[in-house]
């Protein structure tokens, strides 16, 4: 049986509380007090987690005292003593609570302050008023609440300390630790309640209160599981004894190996179980047996059971745990596990099209059906091609000529380290990004513009249509030529804006003339690229 003993998710609080209080130091901003919030809120969630985990030991010492009160009887009484030390102390921190909330909030009724929320303080900034209640107005000399509470502390350690046997007691992990602290900031030692609880924003102070109820719950499941474990226990009855199994994967391919745990819920570490697979024969319910069964090894009352898969589909299996009790009379308990088995198979997905494109990022998405993401391996041959991994089953796959290329994937087997392929790899076609096509005054290909729109044009704007990629292709150069006073004149442009010398020509543009866009260059991913130029007739 486990006790009440600090997770790391709890540990994990108490550090961000650590860290949050010495920022305090430095300036109490919204975020660092909606911190103290979510703290707080965390830690009244562990403390009513403690709750149902100190319930369920004391069930089980009232399970104990009731098969046999002699011997349970001065465990059991401490016990109790234990939880009632622990709810005055809780009690003392909620009443302090309650008072803090009346003062800050104001307006509020006894009950409404002892069931208010920090998250609903509208002053969660204020250190005033927790200040002078838990401390008084001269921090070295405090004479408010928590001197008390200091106090009643130091005597909950010491009753809580003398509840179990002398030999436990330098085991124990109570917590509460109310020793003086150095501060590197004023260069002298703080009190633990001027440490605490002067000018610290109530939002700081109601998660420091938070914590001492953490640390309180998690002291009484710490002495209750002591006294428990002081007790004989192969003197107690348990109520439910069940075959149970346990499989890491119940989703295998097939050729691989299905492994599962099979053990009673309850062993002993001296009397190993038998573990037996097969078609169970329960006409003699008292005595079920299986004819020619398979025999499944046992370690540290587990039985390993291992078999290596073959026909897909849905599988199941059955037997018996045999267990050999007290009175040496043996013990049946039936079981049933399944799994399901799967052929070899894998997914490429491009998440674009089904072509790969030179020169840009091809996202594709690669999972294998009961294999985890980190487990895949994928592979990429031809076309000059990598592949990256971007993590939960995202890849990038660049290539660089032209033609065919393949993917094929594989997993490997987190326990043993063996790389296998999932299948024939699958094939993808490798192509240049298509060209764009120029535009000039909002006219691609041959269209008409008015003279005005002409005289406005910033420049030559490649388009593409229907492409999934987000692409830019930058414009290297190309030529304006059009007809100017009976004369045809060509103007060349470096990048993509007109030119001074282009602007005056289109100023003497006609109505029923020509402007005629060529010799676009652009920069593609590939390298440079003539792209389609336009022509336009002057409206």
């Amino acid at each position: 049986m486990s006790g009440a003993k600090e997770t790391p998710r709890q540990k994990m609080i108490g550090m961000m509380y650590l860290v949050l209080t010495a920022l305090l130091a430095l300036n109490v901003s919204k975020e660092i007090l909606n911190a103290f919030i979510a703290i707080e809120e965390s830690l009244n969630t562990t403390n009513t987690n403690f709750d149902t985990k100190n319930g369920i030991l004391y069930s089980r010492f009232k399970d104990a005292y009731n098969n046999d009160q002699k011997k349970v009887k001065p465990y059991y009484d401490n016990a109790l003593k234990a939880q009632k030390y622990a709810k005055e102390l809780c009690d003392t921190v909620d009443a302090i609570k309650s008072r803090l909330y009346a003062n800050v909030q104001g307006g509020l009724t006894k009950s409404q302050a002892d069931t208010f929320q920090l998250k609903y303080l509208d002053s969660k900034d204020n250190y005033d008023i927790p200040t002078r209640i838990m401390i008084g107005d001269d921090p070295e000399h405090a004479v408010g609440a928590a001197v008390g509470l200091k106090k009643q502390i130091e005597e909950f350690k010491k009753k809580m300390t003398e509840l179990v046997e002398q030999k436990d007691r330098a085991n124990l992990k109570l917590g509460l630790d109310l020793n003086d602290i150095y501060s590197v900031a004023e260069e002298k030692k703080l009190t633990w309640e001027d440490n605490n609880f002067y000018h610290s924003p109530i939002a700081a102070v109601f998660s420091v209160l938070a914590k001492l109820k953490t640390d309180t719950k998690n002291a009484e499941g710490d002495v209750v599981t002591t006294l428990f474990k002081a007790i004989d226990a192969k003197s107690f009855k348990f109520d439910v004894l069940e075959g149970k199994v346990f499989a890491p994967m119940n989703y295998v391919i097939a050729g691989e190996k299905y492994e599962a745990d099979i053990f009673v819920s309850a062993h002993s570490n001296t009397v190993q179980p038998e573990v037996q697979i097969g078609t169970v024969d329960s006409t003699d319910r008292n005595n079920p047996k299986i004819n020619s069964p398979i025999i499944v090894p046992v370690d540290g009352g587990v039985g390993k059971y291992e078999i290596t898969t073959g026909a897909e589909g849905l599988q199941q299996y059955s037997g018996i745990i045999n267990v050999k009790g007290p009175d040496g009379k043996m013990n049946h308990y039936p079981f049933h596990g399944e799994y399901t088995v799967a052929k070899p198979s894998f997914a490429v997905s491009p998440t674009k099209m089904n072509v790969f494109y030179i020169g840009v990022d091809n996202p594709v998405d690669i999972s294998v059906a009961g294999a985890a993401p980190q487990d895949v391996v994928p592979s990429i041959s031809g076309g000059g091609g990598t592949i990256v991994n971007k993590g939960q089953g995202h890849y990038i796959v660049n290539v660089k000529t032209a033609g065919d290329c393949t993917v094929g994937v594989s997993i490997k087997n987190a326990k043993t380290g063996v790389v296998k392929s999932m299948g024939t790899p699958m094939k993808f076609r490798v192509k240049k990004v298509p060209s764009p096509t120029a535009s000039f005054a909002g006219v691609v290909g041959d269209g008409a513009a008015g003279a005005a729109d002409l005289g406005i044009a910033g420049g030559v704007i490649p388009k593409m249509d229907a492409f999934e990629f987000d692409l830019q292709f930058p414009v290297v150069s190309w030529n304006m030529s059009m007809m100017v006073n009976g004369q045809w004149v060509d103007q060349p442009a470096t990048g993509a804006s007109v030119t001074g010398a282009q602007k005056l020509m289109l100023q003497k543009a006609k109505k029923g003339g020509r402007v005629i866009i060529e010799s676009v260059i652009v920069k593609a991913p590939d390298g440079n690229r003539k792209i389609n130029g336009c022509v336009i007739k002057v409206k």
